[in-house]
């Protein structure tokens, strides 16, 4: 008897830095899904709702405010060619220049008074009643979302954690305490998706323009900044994409809708080209000190494959949290179909979790990692550094894994230099989680995977073919125990037959 699918409620934030196509990207989202049958919600920024309704930005600015802001008109003033003078085009604490020298005119820019959230006055309060209006507004649409008699995508116009890149660390943890507010709770379990629409000041800078829009003053240096700091309010988010220019602007929202569409597991045929791919790499320790990494988030991430009809589906848990509080994932991957890896994942609640967890295949150890997630270059990367109690194979292992559509010199150009990344492994059995779990020995085992997808009627590991592979080792313990002996940066094309979507 077929059973009736499930409705999807998916919740999306889209987010990103000065002219990086978000609205256009939201738009053609919308009209994409819509094409599809689905319902489509689009969550307004409150900040516009608020300031729309009468609230003036200046007015929430103290006195004191105002008298370094005239001291600043006196004192900061250029000459241009002609002996006129003009408003220094350097900006004071990478506030934009108009909410600094004209903070008496603002009165409907939402991103102006967000950069000058926590300075003084009552922007502070304004900015913790935003965030709770977000919070309530976001409630009704996912409420709404859930009654809906169709498969629903809520499209959020930023989100909860956009607020944190113009705070100080001290306000936000402040203003987390005072809310009882847990940032893991509020980013990883509430969006089930963030991605971010790089600014064209960073990668496309010829397209960059501001003439076009009231509340843009920023130069490309600023621009720069503000999408950066954008980008890094969501590190840590278990399924956060950054969609950056390495193609023309057509490409770059085809990409993004093509982004959620995998992470929806939705077959969308030859709509979209497929640019962007998973590549994992080598990397050997010991670790750089925290120190020379870019900001980081860290989390603790345990992974238990269950029992799964049909022998080349597969099935697993995941549990990944900070300080005590989690988040819970489980993943069906199937083998290819129409040219594409189907692979479907569902937000679980704890108890849901538990009660698959029973399911637990006996033939796996579970797999226990710290997971690192940090910006390099633009590129959003995850190191996976693998623990005990895991299989004895996963002793030392580390792993770096990103998505990106360059190859070659430019894919490695963008690779963290502070790392010792000893190879790439995309799609090498080997470095595969479901093989790495294997309670059985590599070599005795019928269980070893090679694909999930691959060419052969079976991608499992046969008798008589433990020799004939290229991609894999044949031995218990794949090759990390000799990895600082040698240094491969070319790039594998055994990366097209990709077995481990994101872990």
């Amino acid at each position: 008897m077929d059973a009736i699918e499930e409705r999807k409620v998916y919740r999306l934030v889209l987010t990103g830095g000065p002219c990086g196509g978000k609205t256009t990207g939201q738009s053609r989202l919308c009209t994409f899904f819509e094409n599809l049958g689905w319902k489509v919600f689009r969550v307004p920024e409150t900040a516009t709702i608020l300031l729309s309704g009468g609230i003036k930005f200046a007015d929430l600015v103290a006195d004191e405010d105002r008298s370094k802001k005239k001291a600043h008109e006196t004192t900061g003033t250029t000459s241009t060619a002609n002996g006129s003078a003009t408003k220094p085009p350097v900006f004071k604490d990478g506030v934009p220049e108009h909410s600094v020298i004209d903070i008496d005119k603002i009165t409907t820019c939402p991103r102006c008074m967000a950069a000058a959230v926590g300075k003084v006055g009552d922007v502070y309060k304004f900015q913790e009643n935003l965030l709770r209006t977000m919070i309530q507004i976001e409630n009704t649409y996912f409420e709404l979302g859930r009654t809906s008699n169709k498969n629903c995508l809520i499209i959020c116009d930023r989100g909860f954690m956009d607020a944190s890149a113009y705070i100080s660390k001290e306000k936000w943890d402040r203003m987390m305490r005072s809310n009882n507010w847990n940032p893991v709770e509020l980013r990883d379990n509430r969006y089930n998706q963030i991605i971010h629409m790089v600014s064209a000041a960073n990668g496309a800078e010829q397209f960059y323009a501001t003439e076009e829009h009231s509340c843009r003053s920023e130069g490309v240096t600023l621009a720069r900044e503000l999408d950066y700091k954008a980008a890094s309010a969501w590190i840590g988010h278990p399924y956060f994409d950054v969609i950056d220019n390495s193609t023309d602007f057509e490409n770059k929202v085809n990409r993004m809708i093509e982004c959620v569409c995998q992470k929806l597991g939705i077959d969308i045929g030859d709509r979209l080209s497929i640019t962007s791919r998973k590549v994992k790499f080598l990397v050997s320790g010991p670790m750089p000190a925290d120190s020379a990494f870019p900001a980081f988030k860290d989390f603790e991430v345990v992974h238990h494959y269950l029992q799964c009809a049909g022998s080349r589906a597969q099935a697993r848990l995941r549990k990944r949290g900070q300080n005590g509080r989690w988040s819970y994932i489980h993943t069906i991957r199937r083998p290819q179909q129409h040219g594409q890896s189907i692979e479907v994942r569902t937000q679980l609640s704890h108890r849901d979790y538990l009660n698959m967890l029973t399911q637990q295949d006996d033939s796996h150890f579970a797999i226990y990692k710290k997971r690192r997630c940090f910006l390099v270059n633009n590129q959003y990367f995850q190191m996976d550094i693998y623990k005990e109690p895991s299989h004895p194979r996963c002793k030392g292992l580390i792993l770096l894994e990103t998505y990106t559509s360059l190859t070659g010199d430019k894919l490695q150009a963008i690779l963290p230099k502070f790392l010792n990344i000893v190879k790439e492994v995309t799609g090498q059995p080997d470095y595969s989680m479901f093989n790495l779990s294997l309670r059985e020995d590599w070599n005795n085992t019928k269980k070893f995977c090679y694909s999930l997808h691959g060419k052969n009627a079976c991608c499992h590991r046969t008798a008589d073919s433990t020799t004939t592979n290229t991609n894999t080792t044949s031995t218990t313990t794949p090759t990390i125990a000799t990895a600082t002996a040698t240094t491969d940066t070319g790039v594998d094309k055994a990366g097209l037959d990709n077995i481990d979507a994101t872990e």
